[in-house]
């Protein structure tokens, strides 16, 4: 079991806030840590709705997850948890025209 730290930055190094989540498993793909992620934050009746918005803006490339250092780019990439991870939402902001 561990704590499962998620963080919002923007590509400008801000960070937006985090929230700390108790992780009984020591591997997850990744697709369930954001599915977690948007549990955390989603109302009531729309957690469904809102982790198949989040799923599909991570395959738009809408952003990025970082575990430590590590970019990871796939859903079902399994992550390996530690005691305490840092996992870190990074926003994208497309170019003008793009």
């Amino acid at each position: 079991m561990g704590l499962v730290t998620f963080v919002d930055e923007t590509t400008t190094g801000e960070r937006l806030g985090s929230v700390g989540v108790v992780v009984a498993e020591e591997r997850l793909p990744l697709g369930e840590l954001i599915r977690r992620r948007v549990r955390q934050e989603a109302p009531g009746d729309d957690v469904d709705a809102a982790c198949e918005r989040a799923i599909k803006a991570f395959g738009r490339n809408g952003f990025l997850v970082l575990v430590g250092e590590r970019q990871i780019s796939e859903l079902d990439e399994v992550v390996c948890l530690a005691k305490t991870t840092e996992v870190t939402f990074l926003k994208l902001v497309p170019l003008v025209g793009g």
